[in-house]
């Protein structure tokens, strides 16, 4: 897996995936002056609930079974459209 793989950037938000020991995490971050992060989370197997977070190591906010559920939290977190939210190749597969 490459950094392109984990990375992507639209309509001025950033993401980026990356794996740790016990879990996948997608962070987002606003880079449009507008400030303001989320993250999601998933244990490494990829069939626990999704955990939706303010930052990669924050208290968990709400868990979803979906991961358009969790990105639509995310949208409400950061004030945008959960459907202007890049997402890497990486985590396409969340919450599946």
């Amino acid at each position: 897996m490459t950094d392109e793989d984990r990375t992507a950037e639209a309509d001025g938000i950033a993401a980026s995936y990356e794996e740790t020991d016990g879990e996948r995490r997608l962070s987002f971050e606003r880079t449009d002056g507008a400030g303001g992060t989320a993250t999601v989370a998933q244990n490494l197997e990829g069939y626990a609930m999704l955990k939706v977070r303010p930052t990669p190591d924050g208290d968990e906010l709400e868990r979803y079974y979906g991961f358009d559920m969790a990105l639509d939290h995310v949208g409400e977190l950061l004030g945008v459209s959960p459907h202007k939210l890049p997402i890497p190749d990486a985590a396409a597969d969340m919450g599946m």
